[in-house]
Parts: C-alpha cells; sequence; structure tokens
C-alpha cells in the first residue's frame, strides 16, 4: 500500500494500477492563464480605481460598491505572477510559507467578496426599477459604505481558517498550491456550508431580480428618456452579473464540489480533475471581466473613460 507521503499533492496522486497525476496539463494551462488574467485585470481595474476615485466622480451608493468590488479584484490579480511562477517551475513554491498562506487566502477572499458585491449591486439595480419612488437603505451612499465594510469583515473573517496550512490542505510549503488527499474531507465539510451561503444564495437572489426585473419592464410601456437611461443601466447589470456567475462561478463550485467527493485515484477522476483546472481559470477571468460591468452600468464611467481617452 502506497505511503500517503509518495502521493503527489493537489489532486495528483497515483497508485499501482493508474497514473493520477495532471501536473503537466497544469503547467501548460495555470502559467498562460493566471498572467494573462494579470495583465487585463491589472490594466482594467487600475483604471477603473482612478476613474471612480476622481474627486468629481459621483458618489452614489452603485458607484461605491463597484469601488470596492475593483479594489477586490486588483488585490487577488497582484498575486497571479506569485501562482504563474509556482507553475512554470514545475510546483515548486520559492516564497516563503507566509506569502505561500496570503495567496491561497486572497483567492478565496476575492472569489466571495466579488460574489456578494455583485448580489448587492443586483439587488440595488432591481428596487431602482421595482420599487422607483421608495428610499431603500442598501441604495443610500451612508449605508452603501456600512454593507461594504460588513461584506469586507464577513469575507475576511469567515475565510481566515485558510491562513492555516492544515486547513489550507498542504504539509509541505514547497507545495503550497497543491492539496493534500488527506485534507479533501475536511475541506468536504467547508465547502458544503460555503457552496451554500457564498454561491446558492446569492446566485438565487440574482436570478430573483432578473425574473422580477425583466417581468416589470415587458409590463412598463414607453418610459421618460430619463427612466429609459436608468432600466437600461439597471438591467445591463443584472444580466452582465448573471453571466458572470454562469460562466465564472458556477462551472467552478459544481466542479470543486464534484472533486471534493471523490477521495480515491481512478480514470473517472483524471477527467474531473483537469476540468477543475479550467473551471479555477474561468473563476479568475471574473477579476478582469468586472471592468466590462462597470463601462457599461457604472455612473458617469463611461464618459470619463472616454474622456481620458481623448486626452
Amino acid at each position: 500500500m502506497m505511503n500517503i507521503s509518495e502521493m503527489v499533492l493537489d489532486d495528483n496522486f497515483t497508485n499501482s494500477s493508474f497514473n493520477c497525476t495532471i501536473d503537466s496539463f497544469k503547467q501548460r494551462i495555470y502559467p498562460i492563464m493566471y498572467l494573462f488574467i494579470f495583465f487585463l485585470g491589472a490594466v482594467g481595474n487600475g483604471l477603473s480605481i482612478y476613474v471612480f476615485f476622481q474627486p468629481s466622480q459621483r458618489k452614489t451608493s452603485v458607484n461605491i460598491y463597484m469601488q470596492n468590488l475593483a479594489v477586490s479584484d486588483l488585490m487577488f490579480v497582484s498575486t497571479l505572477p506569485f501562482r504563474a511562477t509556482y507553475f512554470l517551475l514545475g510546483s515548486h513554491w520559492i516564497f516563503g510559507d507566509i506569502l505561500c498562506r496570503i495567496v491561497t487566502y486572497t483567492l478565496y477572499v476575492n472569489m466571495y467578496c466579488s460574489i456578494y458585491f455583485l448580489t448587492v449591486l443586483s439587488v440595488v439595480r432591481f428596487l431602482a426599477i421595482v420599487y422607483p419612488f421608495k428610499h431603500w437603505k442598501v441604495t443610500n451612499t451612508k449605508y452603501a459604505r456600512i454593507i461594504c465594510a460588513a461584506i469586507w469583515v464577513f469575507v475576511l473573517t469567515a475565510s481566515s481558517p485558510l491562513l492555516s496550512k492544515a486547513v489550507a490542505g498542504y504539509s509541505n510549503p514547497d507545495k503550497c498550491l497543491d492539496l493534500h488527499p488527506s485534507s479533501k474531507r475536511n475541506l468536504f465539510m467547508m465547502n458544503s456550508f460555503v457552496l451554500v451561503v457564498g454561491f446558492i444564495l446569492p446566485f438565487c437572489t440574482i436570478i430573483v431580480c432578473y425574473v422580477f426585473a425583466i417581468k416589470v419592464l415587458l409590463k412598463s410601456r414607453t418610459p421618460q428618456r430619463k427612466k429609459a437611461v436608468c432600466h437600461k443601466k439597471a438591467l445591463s447589470t443584472i444580466i452582465i452579473t448573471l453571466i458572470l456567475f454562469l460562466l465564472c462561478f458556477l462551472p467552478y463550485h459544481i466542479l470543486r464540489t464534484v472533486y471534493l467527493m471523490y477521495s480515491g485515484c481512478s480514470q473517472a477522476t483524471v477527467p474531473i480533475h483537469k476540468a477543475l483546472v479550467v473551471a479555477r481559470c474561468l473563476a479568475a477571468m471574473n477579476s478582469c471581466l468586472d471592468p466590462v460591468l462597470y463601462y457599461f452600468a457604472a455612473e458617469d464611467f463611461k464618459a470619463r473613460i472616454r474622456s481620458l481617452y481623448r486626452r
């Protein structure tokens, strides 16, 4: 029987009958995708933060949520060169144990901050369509800052166990981005909670917003020009957010759950491992796709970008 120390980490362990290693696949996919996402995300989110924090930029609740989303994305993409270097060096970590924990922690902080900020944005836009004359606290700039702070505190605190090596799933700092097979059971229990609170509830909220927003817009007659612009931005926000969830977050959460359910090594598990690699890249791509949302849905963002381009 094979000693656990002989197993290759992060889904890649072998037995006498079948080879489960997909290191070569990860070393082809991850560096290219991570560096590509880093470049687009750094440029897109850096420019977005510059626009959002201009003194003349309108301080609306929508822009406040988007500011925080852009900061979260920029924080995450700054860790991607370290991830790319790890796989370029053949799954060997050279940056020390502390930075290893921070890089792992940042991935999940960004993912769930993004999910919650996108969900709140959809709710705000939904309320603007369905209840345009009511003053909700979630649409107030003061309460928008409080909600953003609450999201940061909740996600940072809930993700803090990942700063522990035992919870993060690695025992050897040189293999810090690879999951040790023995930790899959603990991570499956954690994943069950995160799946419901961090993905299913926000996803269902966005679907409800989308369905009811479409229903209201189909019933409404030709609105005034100002109202039409408001409806267009609201619908753009909800549709783009729904696309981001379907493209970036849904495949990753499904495949991560399936992967953690299987603890053994067989020919059937290899495609799941490879699909999870692709899904993790799609999840990371959220950080460079969010600026598309800002361009079409943020207040005055498009005008500011055009002004910078003319200059």
